[in-house]
């Protein structure tokens, strides 16, 4: 008895599962590297595009983004966070935070942990930050290596604006920096529908192809024009509203709006995550 009473006084609820367990668990996953070279390897395939296809030219006069691509190193980060804000960036979103918790219940670990004890609040407090940690760094690794494969292979310069001016290049940095946080902020919304759907499934594959589904439906209801203003009220509909900020004068207020949007969306989701799994009956 006296054993038994010495244990629990020494239990700290906060000391398990710590962060840096859990986070060097997620990064050793197979998925986590697969991932990770998949984002690397997107501006060297892009830069051989550019260069057996050539320099990207404006249609009908209208030069865009994408035509700039070839301007200096920052149009080229540009370029790949316009080009993979759409879709790409939304797999690894739903990846690391939809296979966190369904991944343990798919092994049958997760009836293990939550005996370890690991209170169950935590062990989703655990999951959830590691997830968004890892999301967070997987947007960060595409421009960081595209500043740097665009740098060696079309010069440090300014950024050079499709409507016209140029951002210097210490500037533009800066807001490539904005942009990123922007883009994170707006997944939340498909990390809040990943985290909830795994809380909800035994199966990963379901929670992370379900958020990815979801976002897809999302994004196809923005595009239906007839639904005027309610679009606003899809996350989707400012899923670009960042391209504001590498303007000569940004202007934020899309972006406040988006981002108002995203965080309420993602807080109601997250919470329901919690919710339902305090009550869940755990078996796997």
């Amino acid at each position: 008895m006296s054993t038994l009473t010495e244990a629990a006084s020494g239990y700290r609820a906060g000391r398990t599962l710590p962060l840096r367990v859990e986070l060097v668990r997620q990064l050793r996953r197979r998925r986590t590297l697969v991932m990770g070279a998949i984002l690397a390897a997107l501006p060297f395939v892009l830069v051989v595009a550019f260069a057996i296809g050539g320099e990207p030219d404006g249609t009908d006069g209208r030069v865009t983004l994408m035509d700039t691509a070839t301007a200096s190193g920052a149009n080229f980060a540009a370029v790949n966070l316009f080009v993979s804000a759409g879709f790409l960036l939304v797999i690894p979103v739903a990846l690391f935070c939809g296979d966190t918790v369904a991944s343990e219940a798919g092994w049958s670990s997760l009836r293990y942990l939550l005996a370890a004890p690991v209170p169950r609040a935590r062990l989703l407090w655990s999951k959830l930050a590691v997830g968004l940690g890892t999301s967070l760094a997987a947007m960060i690794l595409l421009p960081v290596v595209a500043l740097a494969v665009g740098t060696a292979a079309y010069g440090w310069g300014p950024l050079e604006i499709p409507t016209g001016g140029e951002l210097t290049a210490g500037t533009a940095a800066q807001r490539l920096v904005v942009v990123v946080g922007y883009l994170f902020v707006s997944q939340l919304v498909t990390a809040g529908l990943a985290f909830w759907l795994s809380t909800k499934t035994d199966a990963p594959l379901g929670a992370v192809g379900g958020a990815v589904g979801l976002t897809i439906v999302g994004n196809v209801l923005d595009a239906v024009t007839a639904l005027g203003g309610w679009r606003d009220f899809l996350p989707a509909h400012w899923q670009f509203a960042w391209a504001d900020a590498i303007q000569p004068r940004p202007e934020w207020s899309g972006m406040i709006q988006g981002t108002a949007l995203s965080i309420t969306y993602a807080l109601v989701l997250f919470a329901l995550a919690f919710r339902g799994f305090a009550r869940k009956d755990v078996v796997s």
